[in-house]
């Protein structure tokens, strides 16, 4: 029988020679997720035996994550500001840099009480789902423009028990409309590569994660000029509008901001030192 120990040198061995990055914690991720365990409990029974079920399915998953599909993908979840999300190929993985523009939300407004929030490309509804848990008093709607990344937005509002105060809507953002002067705040990470970018990035992007929620098949800035004057319509007075930004984009986005007669347009810089958050208000 394959022990453990067996396992995590057969697993590491075959994704090192498939070319995928840290295989080894690769490895330990997936057996420890497939036996319901801690990563150093692996350790701690390395001579363990594993069942004939546990080896076929964890052959099944290194198969699949050496064919560059994503680890979030495989094991159905990942981990965003401190919570557990349900993920698929219908959304986009939530990623770390985006910890930073929630950060800035909740500190920024968490005591303004009863608000209206706008979240524009929900996908798996992560934005949404970690401020309605911090900003115990707001209200939500959350669009997407896919039904299916709906349907797993809805699944993690409801594993946060969240449900009840995020109205999730299937809406493309450019044939959407709402009332004038109806949120305090809008949100949006939208598809923010461009066309020429896209086709450098790496397979597990462009092979697994769904096109329309990594690149706006332009320039990279297409969502930011439609959302902007639009927010300023349908913002009250003294709303704010946040974005996530890819790197080297938040100068032409704060000019956006600038044009469309937004004030205060700040930007704020994500572990790694990049401009990651453009914030302006309508006052």
């Amino acid at each position: 029988m394959l022990t453990i120990l067996e396992a995590l040198k057969l697993s590491t061995d075959y994704l090192e020679k498939k070319g995928i990055e840290s295989p080894r914690l690769n490895a330990e991720l997936m057996l420890s997720d497939l036996l319901n365990c801690k990563r150093l409990d692996l350790y701690l029974s390395f001579e363990r035996p594993l069942k004939e079920n546990e080896v076929d399915k964890l052959r099944d998953w290194i198969a699949r994550r050496g064919k560059n599909e994503p680890l979030q993908y495989i094991l159905g979840k990942t981990d965003f500001f401190g919570l557990t999300f349900c993920t698929n190929s219908s959304v986009l993985i939530p990623r770390q840099e985006t910890e930073t523009l929630v950060e800035m939300i909740i500190e920024q407004n968490k005591s303004k009480g009863k608000i209206r929030i706008l979240d524009i490309g929900t996908g798996s509804g992560n934005i949404a789902v970690a401020l309605a848990i911090y900003l115990n008093d707001a209200e939500f709607t959350a669009i997407d423009s896919s039904n299916d990344a709906i349907v797993v937005a809805k699944q993690n509002a409801a594993l946060h028990k969240v449900d009840s105060r995020i109205d999730f809507v299937t809406s493309d953002i450019f044939s959407t409309d709402f009332d004038n002067d109806c949120f305090d705040l809008i949100v949006s990470n939208p598809p923010y590569v461009s066309s020429g970018e896209y086709k450098t990035l790496q397979k597990e992007i462009t092979e697994y994660e769904p096109t329309q929620a990594v690149t706006d098949m332009v320039d990279g800035y297409r969502f930011y000029s439609y959302i902007t004057a639009c927010a300023r319509k349908w913002l009250k007075r003294s709303g704010r509008l946040y974005f996530e930004v890819g790197k080297d984009q938040y100068k032409k986005v704060v000019n956006y901001l600038y044009e469309s007669k937004f004030e205060n347009i700040s930007t704020y810089k994500d572990l790694l030192h990049i401009e990651r958050v453009v914030m302006g208000e309508k006052l």
